[in-house]
């Protein structure tokens, strides 16, 4: 349960940011510096007059849009030095990642909904392509334009596995005017040592181009005190290119290639008590690592009629990954694990939308879309647990092979949708949706010991999954500047097999959830100024819950149950004065099991769900002053604090509120910046991520240490 502190805490940042904006709307102006530009929409770190968002797929202004939406532009990716999804992540509240120090295990998780990386709660989309499996979401960000962080079931139009929201990132156009292009260095502590560049411009009048690239390690921030090295290093190359053609001014081609090659040290799991203890320090006696790799393609095409757009957009994904790591975390010789995963994944959608609204009556407009999309995906996965003599059984002399699992799975989907919007003298939107999804899905699975000391357990089965997800909302413009609206939709995680699992558990069932939000959206038409509050309600069903497996030293998903989550959110940005800028946002989740919720052999019944943060603040501002017509001095702060969550579900084990502070500042000209910066400025120590790990962990828990304190410098050129 959220407790009465952290609620006050919360609501007293809410009431605060909002006291601001009233005092400081009569001062705002519209001025704003050139030299050190920065974006925002909701909470993301500046504020404009417009910020177009594809939130619900057509580009649409977020002012508009009868849902929760915060969108982080370039400007501020660039200013705040983003590289991560879960960097850019701060600044919507109620929003957290769950992350391991190897970058494939990222999950996002919206006002309480999350789950396993192979079956996310929330979806990440990357230029309109869905990543199934949250183990290619995230990676470094070269060359992107916007990341939208869409709260709220958005399954009507996205389907599948957006019960919670979805992360929207769009990358930046070519350019079809001039040749523009930049390179940018930051060097830092824990011998960080990046690279980034990119190139883009037109080869003629309806064809443009641009590539980029770059360089990101480190060393790492865990000491193994066994051998006195670092364990959690990283080290990844990465690129982009892009082909823009443009026939003609109604059809537009895009084709966007993009890989990453990561190769990154071991895990820097330890006992928890032991972290706690002695932060960033593990005792093993086996350091391994992880490695992945990603290559992507998409085909973004779009014809923009008189009267009807059409959009189609076609991708394909593969990612493998190899881990090598001591799985016993202990000096001893315990248990090694090698785990081997890949994926591949093609989808494909088509669509199609009114280029303006038809007019219903005198009074009365209307506007649409419709459209289908079809995936398919097949993933493999071999973990192989290698157990030292005598652990297994003091009878057993020998080392044993256990391959848990190795496994084979298949996806096929479709499904078609629509969404209506009719206007009542443009005062009254009436907003309903609704979508269809089926799939099929197989698994092959078996686990066997190598020698074998038993019969091994194969598995074959087969199943279909079939939903349908409405939605509809209700939008009243209060003023031109103002609107208050309600929306509720029915959302659904897929249903499908665990790779390895305990005897029995290898089907998951679909899970359900109806989420009911209202919320008010007042913005200046300067953009000197926007506020926007939210409170949800979400009504879970069959939950799904992603649990240690005991037996594979994996993770397997279950239904545990019911779940209700309610909530509030309040974003602000203002510019009071030139090359001044604010943005503050608070959220605050209340998500409970219901009675009857058992989560792997465990009665849940009241109990908090697992790592959700019981209030999420952050404050900051961005100051700018021209030193000359062609140089200006910048600087940047914000400051978040994540409330306390439980580790598990039945609330063993948690992490207390915590605050980081991150500084940037510098001299920007024209052509050319420098800049310091420092991240987590006070050197705050917290345990992000840990989970029950009953067999060699004398806690009962393991975990990782959050990020400690970095700093460096950057600068870069452009043209």
């Amino acid at each position: 349960m959220v407790s009465e502190i952290d609620r006050l805490n919360c609501v007293r940042m809410a009431a605060c940011v909002c006291a601001v904006a009233v005092m400081l709307t009569p001062a705002a102006s519209a001025a704003q510096s050139g030299s050190a530009p920065a974006q925002s929409g909701q909470a993301s770190g500046g504020v404009t007059t417009t910020v177009t968002v594809t939130a619900q797929k057509e580009p649409a202004n977020a002012q508009t849009l009868p849902l929760s939406v915060t969108a982080v532009g370039k400007d501020v990716l660039d200013n705040a030095g983003i590289s991560f999804i879960s960097e850019a992540g701060i600044y919507a509240p109620n929003t957290i990642f769950t992350e391991f120090t190897a970058r494939k295990l990222s999950n996002a998780r919206f006002r309480g909904v999350g789950a396993s990386p192979a079956n996310p709660g929330i979806t990440t989309f990357i230029d309109g392509v869905p990543q199934l499996n949250a183990n290619s979401s995230s990676i470094e960000l070269i060359d992107v334009q916007q990341v939208e962080f869409v709260r709220g079931s958005q399954s009507a139009l996205f389907g599948r596995n957006t019960l919670g929201g979805l992360i929207n990132m769009t990358s930046v156009r070519p350019s079809m005017k001039n040749w523009t292009g930049g390179v940018t260095v930051p060097i830092g502590n824990a011998n960080l040592h990046s690279a980034l560049g990119g190139i883009s411009g037109p080869l003629s009048k309806s064809v443009a181009i641009s590539a980029a690239f770059g360089y990101d390690g480190r060393d790492g921030f865990t000491t193994n005190s066994v051998t006195g090295h670092k364990l959690d290093s990283r080290s990844a190359s990465f690129g982009k290119g892009q082909f823009l053609w443009t026939p003609g001014h109604q059809w537009e081609t895009r084709v966007i290639i993009s890989g990453e090659r990561a190769r990154d040290g071991d895990y820097a799991l330890n006992d928890l008590a032991a972290l706690r203890q002695t932060p960033y320090v593990a005792s093993r006696d086996f350091e391994g690592s992880t490695s992945r790799d990603i290559y992507s393609g998409t085909v973004l095409i779009r014809h923009e009629g008189q009267k009807i757009s059409f959009a189609s957009t076609t991708g394909y994904v593969r990612w493998n990954t190899h881990d090598l790591t001591d799985l016993d975390y202990t000096p001893l010789p315990l248990v090694t694990r090698e785990n081997t995963e890949r994926d591949h994944q093609f989808t494909q959608e088509v669509r199609f939308a009114s280029v303006t609204p038809a007019k219903a009556s005198g009074s009365v407009a209307f506007r649409w879309q419709a459209g289908a999309f079809f995936m398919n995906q097949h993933y493999t996965q071999d973990a192989v647990n290698t157990i030292a003599p005598f652990v297994a059984s003091p009878f057993i002399p020998f080392a044993v092979d256990s391959h848990s699992p190795q496994a084979t799975l298949d996806d096929n989907g479709f499904a078609v949708y629509g969404q209506g919007t009719l206007s009542f003298h443009r005062k009254m939107d009436l907003t309903f949706g609704v979508r269809a999804d089926h799939e099929n899905k197989t698994a092959a699975l078996n686990s066997f010991t190598d020698p074998p000391l038993g019969p091994p357990t194969v598995v074959n089965q087969e199943k279909s999954f079939t939903d349908v997800s409405p939605q509809v909302a209700l939008a009243f413009l209060l003023s031109p500047d103002a609107m208050l609206y309600v929306s509720s939709g029915r959302g659904f995680k897929a249903g499908g097999f665990n790779p390895a699992s305990p005897a029995g558990q290898e089907l998951y069932e679909q899970e359900h959830a109806w989420h009911t939000e209202g919320g008010v959206k007042k913005s200046t038409s300067t953009g000197r100024l926007t506020v926007n509050a939210a409170v949800f309600i979400v009504e879970w069903y069959n939950m799904q819950v992603n649990l240690p497996d005991p037996q594979a030293q994996g993770f397997y998903i279950s239904n545990a149950g019911d779940a209700r989550t309610s909530g509030v959110e309040v974003e602000f940005g203002a510019r009071p004065h030139k090359g001044v800028e604010l943005f503050a946002s608070a959220g605050s989740t209340d998500a409970v099991f219901k009675a009857g919720s058992n989560s792997g052999g465990t009665d849940v019944s009241g109990k908090t769900i697992s790592n959700t943060p019981s209030f999420t603040t952050m404050a900051g501002t961005q100051l700018s002053h021209a030193m000359n017509t062609s140089a200006s001095l910048y600087a940047r702060a914000e400051v978040v604090t994540t409330g306390g969550f439980q580790y598990d579900d039945a609330n063993t084990e948690g992490q207390k509120a915590y605050t980081v502070a991150n500084f940037r500042g510098g001299v920007r000209a024209k052509n050319a910046f420098i800049e310091a910066w420092m991240r987590n400025a006070f050197n705050s120590t917290y345990i992000p991520l840990a989970f029950s790990y009953q067999n060699f962990a004398p806690s009962g828990f393991i975990g990782e240490m959050g990020r400690p304190r970095t700093f460096g410098v950057r600068g870069g050129v452009t043209f």
